[in-house]
């Protein structure tokens, strides 16, 4: 059998011109029959759809004076059906309810064909429109495929700009217009995570991150920042174990996680304790992979990060100059002596229980244990922060003992020290 063409099918062309309205208004009839969406949508969109069902049946009938799909034009065609549409409607309607769109009007064509194809030409039109509505579906395929990519670039440069508002301490007013762009629910607790970027692509790195981050049920939006990958995470109870199993969208080296808070518009305080993290971590080679921004404190302050400095000096070092003076004369004799415990006792002629006691206290009061090799190190950095910053309110400075502890003071009893605890 021979192609369809305008010559074969010249008489049911015509017939087809004349019937186009009401071939377009059929196919919107049966579409508010038959699909529930396509009655809630808004007048403005039934009215593009009404507009693209013209012009599929003009299509149709350009189509089939071209020789029905034997020219290279079929493309430009097909394509025209959707042009006539704003690209506004992509992202109203879905592929899938797009496809249900043209079933609908294929279906009404088909019904049709014996109305509008001259006798003898019904198979011709039939087989015709069969092949037409292949290339339509090709087309509703393009336009959603090229509505993808240009979305997904505008996402990807709008979250860039997003997290680079939140590095930089943008209003809440910045943070939230934008987030709220990108459909971001602020879905509490919310956190930020530093880490090497894997390089390549920003679009394939952001793209791995999404993917997991939609496995494990989280919030995300993601920017690439010269050689680092800031994710911000949403609705993690905890952040820190919600990022170990996005480690896989991270480079080498470490990556660290800013605190928990409430919403996206604090979410500038724990970009900025993640990337004094990362910046600080080389100085801890065995730190966990993902580490908390908290646990990186002595290291952070060592760098210059006057958060950590404040932190250490209001959370550990004020805690323990609070509760007496014995707690802090007990670390410098324990530090002093290595960490063992009789070595201290004597220096600091009280029983070794006293010591062990006094020590269980620090922990209890500080939240870190001296007889813990990398707390003991944290409490280190967190007297000397509060001995160069004493400005405590309430708490007068405590002075470090630079000879041995006991020196040029009166030797109490193991008794006398109890009693004063």
């Amino acid at each position: 059998m021979s192609e369809p063409g305008g010559t074969e099918l010249s008489a049911t062309l015509r017939r087809i011109e004349r019937a186009a309205g009401a071939l377009s208004t059929a196919s919107v009839a049966r579409m508010d029959e038959t699909l529930p969406w396509f009655r809630e949508l808004p007048a403005d969109q039934r009215s593009w759809v009404m507009v693209v069902a013209q012009a599929g049946v003009r299509s149709l009938v350009q189509w089939l004076h071209q020789g029905g799909g034997a020219t290279d034009s079929t493309q430009e065609v097909s394509d025209e059906v959707f042009a006539a549409a704003p690209q506004a409607l992509a992202r109203s309607i879905t592929l899938q309810q797009t496809v249900a769109l043209i079933k609908v009007t294929i279906e009404v064509v088909e019904e049709q064909v014996s109305h509008l194809a001259v006798k003898g030409e019904e198979q011709l039109l039939r087989e015709a429109v069969l092949r037409f509505s292949r290339e339509i579906a090709f087309a509703a395929a393009r336009v959603y495929a090229r509505a993808a990519e240009t979305r997904g670039s505008w996402d990807a440069r709008l979250q860039a700009l997003l997290v680079d508002a939140l590095l930089r301490g943008d209003s809440p007013d910045v943070l939230a217009s934008r987030a709220a762009a990108l459909g971001w629910s602020d879905a509490p607790p919310v956190a930020v995570a530093v880490g090497r970027s894997p390089g390549g692509e920003v679009a394939a790195v952001l793209h791995t991150v999404y993917r997991q981050a939609r496995r494990i049920g989280v919030e995300v939006i993601g920017g690439v920042h010269g050689d680092r990958l800031v994710i911000v995470l949403g609705g993690a109870a905890d952040p820190v174990a919600a990022t170990e199993k996005l480690l896989t969208a991270f480079g080498e080296g470490p990556v660290v996680v800013g605190p928990a808070v409430p919403s996206l518009d604090e979410a500038t305080d724990s970009a900025r304790a993640a990337l004094a993290g990362f910046r600080a971590a080389p100085a801890w080679p065995t730190a966990p992979r993902p580490v908390s921004a908290a646990d990186l404190l002595p290291e952070r302050a060592l760098a210059g990060d006057a958060e950590a400095r404040r932190r250490l000096r209001h959370d550990v070092y004020a805690p323990l100059a609070r509760a007496g003076g014995e707690l802090l004369e007990t670390l410098d004799a324990f530090f002093a002596a290595g960490g063992t415990l009789e070595s201290a006792a004597r220096a600091l002629f009280v029983h070794p229980n006293t010591v062990r006691y006094r020590l269980k206290r620090v922990a209890e009061v500080a939240g870190f244990s001296p007889l813990t090799p990398r707390d003991a190190f944290t409490l280190q950095v967190a007297l000397t922060v509060g001995r160069l910053d004493p400005v405590v309110p309430g708490v007068a400075p405590v002075p470090s003992q630079t000879s041995a502890p006991g020196a040029n003071k009166t030797p109490q009893t193991g008794d006398d020290r109890r009693r004063s605890l």
